[in-house]
């Protein structure tokens, strides 16, 4: 019995359980369709559906509150029930119209809930705002119509409508006709310029940055314009436009000044007299005269006379012939031949040589030496020298009585020119008889390699002149074949070379052997032109010392300060420099391959003659000998040749007999032979001045000239100093193997370059 009754109860359970969820399904199929009843209803329903939910909630209470069944009977009646109790309730919620209170209250409710404030979520934000802001724009769309049509009545209210937008598409056709021109020309541009930049149609030359060129060089050329651009997008700029004459705010600035500049003329010229009037003409004449003056006087210094020539003339005179000067008072330079006063003879003597104009060293050195004045002159090696120092000499022994000349021609010459050469000494002897031959004045050379008793013998002759080199000339002062008594006239040709050399103990000694009471005052007196000149017309004349130089080493500097008296010193370029009109070309190899590099350049076909350096005596007689068995017409110069041997040398390449002179540094200095087209540097030079030299044989008298250079590793010494010389030359091009070497980088001496340690280990 006890096992029946516990499952007659779990089945009582379970069939109640079952008709719950039943009755739950129900109320949920109920509630989804009085959900969709209220979405459809208006919201007078409201209150309805309220009063429904009560009632359910309160018959979900009292089915919680009702006992459960005690038997399947019972149960089957409470169910049968609740089916009718549901369908009562069903028919009393039909339909039924709303009553006036029922509207009233509604409406009362609505309003309340109006009141209230209503709080919305960030979606229902943004939709309110977007409306409103549609709202604004378009309320501004309506006004801006309005304006647009009231401007467009006002502005052409004769114009009938057709008539207008006939016109205003012709307008628009022809701007869009100009617009696709321009568009088509820009993109045209935008081609070339994108072919240029990519294709590399045209090759713009690019400066060489210099490794110690301190200026910041652009990667762009200055002729570049970078602001141009075809895209049309940049090119065409939005701009603000405005009504009117195309300016801001409609107005005209050039406009107004010219309105107002003719008011106020028109009011001055009413308000004038004639006498103002004629002042005022009278002061326009006066402006114009004086405009007239200043362009008289700033002609160029080749339109005037001499006696016209200003400070600022003369300042553009030297600029012009690149002349630098140092020193007080300095006599202005001579512009030509004939506005110097030299004596007819002397200007037979200039028309009938052939010199037409002075060179830049004559035009500055000659007013200066005719001053008894010292000089240092710097230029580069065929600029016209010798007639620098030549002609004041010329001058001065002239002025002299030719009888006084012949009674003290046992005193000693007037003048001494020193040289470092025979070959410089023989050069300045050919020129010092152009002059002094048809003059009478007798010129004797003093050099080694000829007969001392047969040179004393010409001394004894008398002399005006003796050109010398400083070994034989102090051998001939010791053994008394010449004294110095009355020679105030000392010239210093190649000064530099004559030191290095090492005939500075020399110099100083033939200095001393000149007499001591001619020298001119340490003071002031050394630079005033009216003491020196009336010192220089006299017999006993002071001592006047001039030396020329291609560069400026200190001791040339020391040996200037020790014997030349407040010296003008005369710059012709720069420095030390050879000249700009010299092509250097350099090769690096090795010493093997020198023989084969030359041959190569003389087979290429070069016009003579042509100069060959180099280093010792027997490589420069085996290279003669080599070219000569090649079939070419060579000759040698060094120290190891006789006087005669190496005049005869020099005389068949001047000649034209033969074509290459092949030399050690003995021709490196002063030696002029005309029209060198070619020097060939077979061993470099020991030193860049030397080089400089050696290059300076071609390329004189205003010709340009080729100078060829063979490099090898040992002579990386001079690779920095002939970087800077080449890249200084206008004409010359720095081969890319000597610009970046990594011994031209830095000057010798200046840079100590770290050992790289071997086996270094590094412990962390």
């Amino acid at each position: 019995m006890g096992v029946e009754r516990k499952s007659g109860r779990r089945s009582r359970s379970r069939e109640r359980d079952r008709r719950e969820r039943r009755r739950s399904r129900s109320r949920s199929k109920e509630r989804k369709r009085d959900k969709i009843k209220d979405r459809s209803r208006s919201r007078s329903k409201s209150r309805e559906r309220e009063k429904d939910k009560e009632r359910e909630r309160d018959k979900i209470k009292k089915l919680e509150k009702s006992p459960p069944p005690a038997t399947k009977t019972d149960n089957k009646k409470d169910e049968g029930k609740k089916e009718e109790e549901e369908v009562e309730e069903i028919s009393n919620n039909k339909k039924e119209p709303l009553s006036l209170e029922e509207l009233l209250a509604k409406k009362k409710a609505e309003e309340a809930a109006k009141s209230k404030p209503k709080f919305l979520n960030k979606e229902e934000r943004a939709a309110e705002a977007i409306r409103r802001r549609k709202e604004e724009v378009e309320a501004q769309r309506k006004v801006l119509d309005e304006q647009r049509k009231r401007f467009e009545a006002f502005r052409a209210p004769e114009i009938p409508e057709s008539r207008s937008r006939d016109h205003d598409r012709r307008e628009r056709n022809r701007e869009a006709r100009v617009e696709d021109k321009e568009s088509v020309k820009d993109k045209e541009k935008e081609g070339e310029a994108i072919k240029e930049r990519y294709l590399g149609l045209i090759k713009k030359k690019r400066r060489v940055r210099r490794l110690n060129d301190r200026k910041f060089v652009f990667d762009w050329d200055t002729t570049e314009d970078t602001s141009v651009d075809y895209n049309p997008l940049y090119k065409e700029r939005h701009q603000v436009q405005f009504f009117g004459r195309g300016n801001v705010a409609g107005i005209d600035i050039k406009a107004q000044k010219r309105d107002q500049s003719k008011f106020y003329g028109d009011l001055l010229e009413k308000r004038r007299t004639e006498a103002e009037k004629e002042q005022e003409k009278v002061r326009l004449k006066k402006v114009k005269k004086k405009e007239d003056k200043q362009k008289w006087d700033d002609r160029h210094w080749s339109e005037k006379d001499l006696p016209e020539m200003t400070e600022r003339d003369w300042r553009i005179f030297r600029e012009d012939y690149n002349i630098t000067i140092k020193g007080g008072r300095i006599p202005d330079p001579i512009r030509n031949w004939k506005e110097v006063n030299f004596s007819p003879e002397i200007m037979e003597i200039v028309d009938k040589v052939g010199y037409k104009d002075p060179t830049p060293i004559q035009r500055q050195a000659i007013p200066i030496g005719l001053q008894n004045r010292d000089i240092i002159g710097v230029a580069e090696t065929g600029s016209g020298k010798t007639l620098a120092f030549l002609v004041p000499l010329l001058m001065w022994i002239q002025s002299l009585p030719k009888i006084e000349r012949l009674e003290d021609a046992d005193q000693g010459p007037y003048a001494i020119i020193l040289a470092p050469t025979r070959e410089l000494a023989q050069q300045i002897e050919e020129e010092t008889n152009k002059f002094g031959g048809p003059l009478g004045i007798r010129t004797v050379v003093v050099v080694g390699g000829l007969s001392r008793e047969e040179q004393g013998f010409r001394l004894r002759l008398g002399c005006e002149i003796v050109i010398a080199t400083p070994g034989r000339l102090i051998d001939v002062l010791e053994n008394r074949y010449l004294v110095l008594n009355q020679c105030t006239y000392i010239v210093l040709d190649e000064a530099d070379r004559m030191i290095d050399m090492g005939f500075e103990p020399d110099v100083q000694k033939i200095l001393d052997y000149m007499p001591v009471t001619n020298l001119k005052p340490d003071n002031e007196d050394a630079e005033d032109e009216t003491k020196l000149l009336a010192n220089y017309n006299t017999k006993k004349k002071f001592r006047q010392t001039v030396m020329f130089t291609a560069t400026m080493p200190p001791a040339v500097e020391r040996l200037a300060r020790t014997y030349l008296r407040r010296p003008a010193v005369v710059y012709i370029g720069s420095a030390g420099k050879p000249t700009e009109r010299t092509e250097q070309i350099v090769y690096i190899m090795s010493e093997q391959d020198k023989r084969k590099k030359l041959m190569e350049i003389l087979s290429r076909g070069v016009e003579p003659p042509v100069i060959i350096f180099v280093n010792q005596k027997k490589g420069a007689d085996v290279l003669a000998k080599g070219l000569e068995k090649l079939g070419y017409n060579a000759c040698t110069l060094h120290g190891g040749k006789g006087q005669e041997q190496r005049e005869y040398a020099l005389a068949s390449l001047k000649s034209g007999t033969k074509d290459i002179l092949v030399a050690t540094d003995v021709a490196g200095r002063g030696i002029d032979i005309k029209d060198v087209s070619l020097v060939i540097n077979y061993d470099m030079a020991k030193s860049i001045e030397d080089y400089t030299h050696r290059i300076g044989r071609t390329g004189r008298a205003g010709k340009t000239g080729v100078a060829i250079s063979f490099l090898t590793k040992d002579d990386s010494v001079l690779f920095y100093d002939l970087k800077q010389v080449i890249l200084a030359s206008p004409v010359s091009v720095c081969p890319p193997e000597l610009l970046n070497h990594p011994e031209a980088q830095h000057k010798p001496g200046t840079v100590v370059v770290a050992k790289k340690r071997r086996e270094e280990k590094i412990f962390a």
